[in-house]
């Protein structure tokens, strides 16, 4: 029997887009203990001898009755069904304090006047309820495993994961008048925590529970057991703990106490479907909201791009400082700034240099690696004052200088290096070798080591070339550098032109002729072929004409000879 069980009592979440409010789920619950059947079998024993005449007994009544080892019952999203302690409870208008358990009582006394209540044992909490709202996470962790088949207990984590809510979205605006010294709250209360950091989302509950005590002792707190939790928000979002069955085995629930009774719950979906008709009229109405909504936005974005003007590049660069490997010290920082060429310009209020964090190594194969992902972007402009297109424009560089900062905040020079630009778009991921100046001697070491700092350029460009040489060559004989490490960068690069633009028309339109062109090329060919296969027969039909009959005669009799 142990082996016809459903263990998979985790939650499950569905998406819909219906409303909530259209849940029917179908909850039955069964006695199959040895208990129940034993007093089953005992109850046949006697009927049969109560109708030989042997004895007469009028015992086990109470047992045989279905409604007391199973219960079958629909519920609804937000249906409340009071159980046996309710009913009792709101009988008397004294216990009732506010307008929903006044309404309760209404409800009640309504109920004991029709004689209409259909539950015995299945009943629930709506999220209305204090019990819904009051009942602490272990004692619904508690009720839940009676049907889990491991008992666990809820640890921080998902005790605090299970009020978790989504981060507002208005921003609050910072008061002026308060002091940067008060900013911070260092002893902030659980209050605080929930309103600034964790804001509730709109969430509803509902539990469908059972009172699974012995016939003849409902209404006992005891015995009330959770069967199902429903959650949902306002963006159709369901999550169902545990799922439905739908066609799964049942779910065993082993009570508590001397007995410890098994029960069978078993939960179905039973929520109307949607006609076809219906479904295909909610269709077009959510096509025509996404097309109302599509040309709302194009209205905001509008129908044509932003083109520079004629004559100018427009280069957009979003990169990224990936990693650095290969340095001496760890705490590594980095310095970079652009170069623009001439020709080349930018926006005002657009920063051409950065600093990145400082960024702790780790070992990474026979490497110590920085891994700093550090994003920036940079936007140019490039016009051509020449006419001559031939005079290939210089991209953008940029320097940038890598450095080491220690325990005592002093940093080092680990090395200088340059990137230019690619000029092709789109992604390029490329690392960049470095140096640094070296200053001979071991007074220059040891003060590298114990003080800190080291040789400096005056001048970044000096890693390339520098800005303020003339001349045709470039001379670095004694200066001494030693090779230090690499940095990675990926850069996705873009370019913007109205010349783009035309030379595609261009090129279309070319492409249209050409076609046009290949077109009648391949019709002229046919023609030609046409013409020197006339051409071919005309001159064997004179041939044939200028031969004497009779050898055409003894051909022709040659040829029917051959066929027949």
């Amino acid at each position: 029997m142990a082996d016809g069980w459903n263990t998979d009592t985790g939650e499950t979440v569905y998406r819909s887009r219906d409303a909530v409010k259209n849940l029917r789920i179908k909850v039955r619950v069964e006695r199959v203990t040895s208990t129940a059947a034993l007093s089953q079998h005992l109850q046949q024993q006697v009927l049969s001898q109560q109708e030989r005449g042997v004895i007469e007994l009028d015992t086990f009544t109470s047992q045989g009755q279905a409604g007391d080892n199973e219960e079958e019952l629909l519920v609804g999203w937000q249906e409340k069904l009071f159980s046996q302690y309710e009913m009792e409870l709101f009988q008397s208008e004294a216990v009732c304090q506010t307008p929903l358990e006044r309404q309760y009582h209404t409800e009640v006394k309504a109920l004991n006047r029709t004689k209409g209540r259909q539950n015995h044992r299945i009943f629930t909490y709506t999220d209305h309820d204090r019990y819904t709202n009051c009942l602490p996470f272990h004692q619904l962790q508690h009720s839940q495993d009676l049907v889990t088949a491991v008992k666990s207990t809820p640890t921080f984590l998902a005790e605090r994961m299970a009020n978790m809510r989504h981060r507002r979205q208005d921003r609050r605006t910072m008061d002026c008048s308060i002091p940067k010294s008060k900013m911070i709250n260092w002893e902030p209360t659980e209050e605080f925590v929930k309103t600034s950091h964790v804001v509730n989302n709109a969430m509803q509950t509902m539990h469908i529970m059972g009172d699974l005590g012995p016939p003849g002792k409902l209404g006992q707190k005891e015995n009330e057991c959770l069967l199902l939790t429903i959650r949902t928000d306002g963006n159709g979002i369901v999550t169902v703990k545990p799922d439905f069955n739908e066609g799964k085995e049942p779910y065993r629930i082993e009570t508590e106490g001397e007995k410890r009774e098994v029960w069978r719950l078993t939960l179905e979906n039973v929520s109307t479907a949607m006609k076809p008709e219906e479904k295909e009229r909610e269709q077009h109405m959510y096509k025509d909201l996404y097309i109302r909504h599509k040309e709302y936005l194009n209205s905001l974005v509008g129908q044509d791009f932003e083109m520079p003007p004629a004559g100018i590049l427009r280069l957009l660069v979003n990169g990224e400082i990936v990693s650095a490997k290969g340095f001496e010290y760890d705490n590594l920082y980095i310095h970079f700034f652009m170069e623009l060429p001439n020709n080349w310009s930018s926006l005002p209020f657009q920063s051409l240099s950065g600093v990145t964090h400082t960024c702790r190594t780790k070992t990474l194969g026979r490497d110590n690696v920085a891994f700093f992902s550090y994003p920036f972007s940079f936007e140019a402009f490039h016009m051509n004052e020449k006419e001559s297109e031939e005079s290939l424009p210089q991209w953008p560089v940029l320097y940038f200088k890598v450095l080491s900062l220690d325990f005592w905040q002093r940093y080092r020079t680990e090395g200088y290096g340059y990137l230019v630009f690619p000029a092709t778009p789109g992604k390029h991921v490329m690392t960049c070798h470095t140096w640094r100046p070296l200053q001979t001697g071991t007074v220059s070491v040891l003060r590298r080591f114990f003080i800190g700092g080291s040789p400096e350029l005056e001048d970044h460009s000096y890693v390339r070339v520098p800005g303020t040489f003339k001349g045709e060559r470039l001379s670095r004989f004694g200066f001494c550098t030693e090779t230090t490490g690499s940095v990675t960068f990926t850069l996705h690069c873009i370019q913007h032109a109205r010349a783009f633009v035309d030379a595609s028309i261009l090129k279309k339109r070319r492409q249209r002729v050409s076609d046009q062109l290949g077109g009648f090329s391949q019709q002229g060919a046919v023609c030609n072929i046409l013409e020197a296969f006339q051409r071919a027969r005309r001159r064997m039909q004179e041939a044939r004409e200028s031969l004497p009959r009779d050898l055409i005669n003894t051909t022709s009799q040659l040829q029917t000879e051959s066929t027949s």
